[in-house]
């Protein structure tokens, strides 16, 4: 589990085809702090994805990345010297500084605006229309494994739905969030107890009915 505080802006060092019809990669990351500690079969966030480490270099860590998770997140377009946002796995006695993150990406965004200020940016993302029913305003997302609180939603059934979040200039120094620019892609993971509520109140509404 993680909390969405990231711990250290990252670089891509190399992506290896893998596999036998190479379908997956081997990521190479370099990461100084994260690394520092890593063991083989840790858990690491890379832009909100969790990865297992399999082998540790001097500031760097590799990971394996299956095709699922190519194929549903963004990290298919990282290329070497890609800035990453990465997160060490929460320890039991940590602190939750963020909200309950899984590392399991549940869609993906595009930036749709920036409109910069003088203590904070406001960025709009697209939303998913598969997860909007997830997002509230007020309430947690992780953007690319960044805990980020919305600052406004569009109302539903909206032509193009989206959600804004408010960024301070330590997230937009800390993160990739604060160079991103309009059209980029991002990863997107909803909190996981509105899904829980949901599941709950679907269940119990079959079971009366």
């Amino acid at each position: 589990m993680f909390t969405g505080i990231v711990e250290e802006l990252g670089e891509v060092v190399s992506l290896e085809p893998a596999g036998t019809a190479g379908e997956a990669v081997l990521l190479t990351v370099r990461g100084p702090l994260v690394s520092s500690d890593a063991g083989h079969g840790d858990s690491i966030a890379v832009n909100g994805v969790c990865l297992t480490v399999v082998g540790r270099g001097e500031g760097t860590f590799t990971a394996d990345v299956m095709k699922e998770s190519l194929d549903r997140s963004s990290l298919g377009s990282l290329a070497p010297g890609s800035p990453v946002n990465l997160e060490r796995a929460t320890p039991a006695d940590g602190r939750l500084g963020g909200h309950i993150v899984q590392g399991h990406v549940d869609g993906t965004a595009r930036l749709l605006s920036r409109n910069p200020g003088d203590n904070w940016d406001v960025l709009r993302f697209s939303l998913p229309a598969e997860l909007s029913r997830y997002v509230v305003e007020k309430g947690s997302i992780t953007v690319d494994g960044t805990s980020l609180t919305v600052s406004a939603v569009s109302e539903p059934g909206a032509t193009e739905e989206f959600f804004e979040v408010s960024l301070i200039p330590e997230t937009l120094r800390a993160t990739t969030l604060g160079a991103l620019t309009t059209g980029a892609t991002v990863n997107l993971e909803v909190d996981v107890v509105a899904k829980y509520v949901e599941r709950i109140a679907a269940v119990s509404a079959a079971e009366r009915a």
